[in-house]
Parts: structure tokens; C-alpha cells; sequence
């Protein structure tokens, strides 16, 4: 890395999104000495939150300031995006965004941010594999495991210094490959566990459920090795991985049902059949689980 690169300032983000996630995302940043402030509708003061580890830190106190989208005086330079899927358009929608912005999509599914950006925009895309639950004002982090972040290029200038503070950070080359390997998992156990309303260690052990698991499986690895041939498919051992590690949890679809909110198997399994369409392919089973979900 250069000196000059190395010497820049660290950038300063806006985050749209401050759930779990977003709000582990803005610690992180924080840490790295990057600024970050919370875009919300309604800004009513800085969000006061903790979060609290499961390796036996000390509970850490987070102050994000806030602002509404009309009182950004500059164009946003680096926006990161960890709002629900279904959110998307409406949050972006009045936010001032540079030609040239950088954002970071911290979302489930694909394809949420198409047609948002400018075109001169640098869309990174990011795949994290860390759990944290709780509630807006007490984060607890799980499990601090690895995220990606990639596109088609190199790491940003910004990256080096951020990957110091955000345990397990990776540049990846190769992302779409871990967004797919998310992909099939998400596309597999959040819809069945929500329609069941069922843990997601449900799906190994009823044998009707566990069918229904696998021909989700079988057919996101269809559609997945007819856009690219290196697919290695047969991805029903990982996804039986991640139920059986996950066992006790709930999914965030089913938990998005259960309060009534909207799910994001647009982002997730629509994804796969607006893919599969052009190229010919059936998805029975994906195309039962997006109706029912999206008549709910």
C-alpha cells in the first residue's frame, strides 16, 4: 500500500439500518476510527445502545448519531446498507448519494440494491457468517465469525485499517461464490422454518421437513451450476451443517412472521426464479414456498 494511501482519512459512513447487524457493522467502524452516523426517517438524538460478547469482554456502550435524509448537506461517499431487503428502495430513495459512493451490502439474499446506485458507484458486497440477537437498546454477539467483503476488484485503501478492528474481516475475490453458498442455506431453512414455525433444528429431524429441505437444496444447486459450471452443487451436506449448528435458533424470516413483518423471500428465493426463468428451469418447490410466504 502506498504512503499516500495509507495516510488518507478514514472515510466517514452513513448506515441505513441499524438493527443487529448494522449496529455490530457501526461499532466496528467506530473502532477503526471511521465515522459513522444512522440515517433514519424521523432522526430523534444519537441511538444509546450496548453490545455485549459471548467470549467474556466487557460490555461495550455504542452513541450513533443520527440525521434525516433532508438535513445530509453533502453527497454521501460510503454508505453502508444493513436494513431489511424490503426496505431497501424506500430507505435509499431520498438519501443524497455521490456519483462515485461506495457501499457495502450487509443484507441476505441478491440483487437488493439493483438499479438504487449511481453508475458510477462501487457496490461491495458482503456475506457475514456472525450472529448477534437482543433487543435496539442490548446487542448480544453470539458469535464473532467470519465476513467477506468483495467485488470484482481490489480492497479499498480503507480496508487494511478496518480489518484490524473487525474480528475475522476478509477481502474476498471470489464473493459470489460465498453469497450463493448463503444463498442456498437462507433459501432453504428460512422459509420452511417460517412457514412451520419451527427451529431451524426442525428441519433434520422431522423426515417430511428434511425432504422439503432438500428439494429447495437440489434445485438452488440447478439453477446455480446453469449460471456458472464451476458450481460444485451438492450443497445438501453444508446446508444440513448449518441446521444442525443452528439448531435452537430461529430463523429471521421466521421471526419476521411471527411480528408481522415482511419477509425478504424476494431478495432470497424470488431471487432464484427470476434467475431460473431465461433458463428454462422449474422451481416447484421454491415457487411454493414464495407464494405461501408472499400470502401471508
Amino acid at each position: 500500500m502506498s504512503t499516500a494511501a495509507s495516510s488518507a482519512a478514514p472515510p466517514h459512513w452513513h448506515l441505513v439500518g441499524a438493527g443487529h447487524i448494522g449496529t455490530l457493522a457501526a461499532a466496528y467502524v467506530q473502532a477503526a476510527g471511521h465515522g459513522v452516523t444512522v440515517v433514519r426517517p424521523h432522526a430523534v438524538g444519537p441511538i444509546e445502545t450496548t453490545l455485549a460478547f459471548a467470549d467474556g469482554r466487557r460490555s461495550q456502550r455504542l452513541t450513533l448519531p443520527t440525521v434525516t435524509p433532508t438535513s445530509i448537506e453533502q453527497p454521501i461517499s460510503h454508505l453502508l446498507v444493513a436494513c431489511k431487503t424490503p426496505y431497501t428502495r424506500a430507505a435509499l430513495a431520498p438519501l443524497p448519494l455521490a456519483a462515485t459512493v461506495t457501499a457495502v451490502r450487509l443484507q441476505n439474499g441478491i440483487g437488493s440494491l439493483d438499479g438504487l446506485l449511481p453508475s458510477g458507484a462501487r457496490l461491495i458486497d458482503a456475506v457475514t457468517t456472525s450472529a448477534v440477537k437482543g433487543t435496539r437498546a442490548h446487542h448480544d454477539v453470539v458469535a464473532e465469525n467470519t465476513t467477506w467483503f468483495g467485488d470484482d476488484g481490489a480492497a479499498p485503501d480503507w480496508f487494511d485499517g478496518l480489518r484490524a478492528h473487525w474480528p475475522n474481516l476478509e477481502w474476498s475475490a471470489s464473493i459470489r461464490r460465498r453469497q450463493w453458498q448463503k444463498l442456498v442455506a437462507n433459501a432453504a431453512i428460512n422459509p420452511l422454518t417460517a412457514l412451520h414455525d419451527v427451529p431451524n433444528g426442525a428441519l433434520i429431524e422431522d423426515a417430511a421437513l428434511h425432504a422439503r429441505m432438500r428439494d429447495l437444496v437440489a434445485e438452488a444447486d440447478r439453477v446455480l451450476g446453469a449460471l456458472d459450471e464451476s458450481w460444485p452443487g451438492d450443497s445438501l451436506a453444508a446446508v444440513t451443517v448449518v441446521a444442525r449448528a443452528t439448531a435452537g435458533n430461529t430463523s429471521s424470516m421466521r421471526a419476521d412472521v411471527q411480528r408481522g413483518a415482511p419477509t425478504e423471500i424476494e431478495a432470497i428465493n424470488g431471487w432464484l426464479l427470476r434467475a431460473a426463468a431465461p433458463l428454462g428451469l422449474a422451481l416447484p418447490a421454491h415457487r411454493a414456498v414464495f407464494e405461501a410466504l408472499r400470502e401471508r
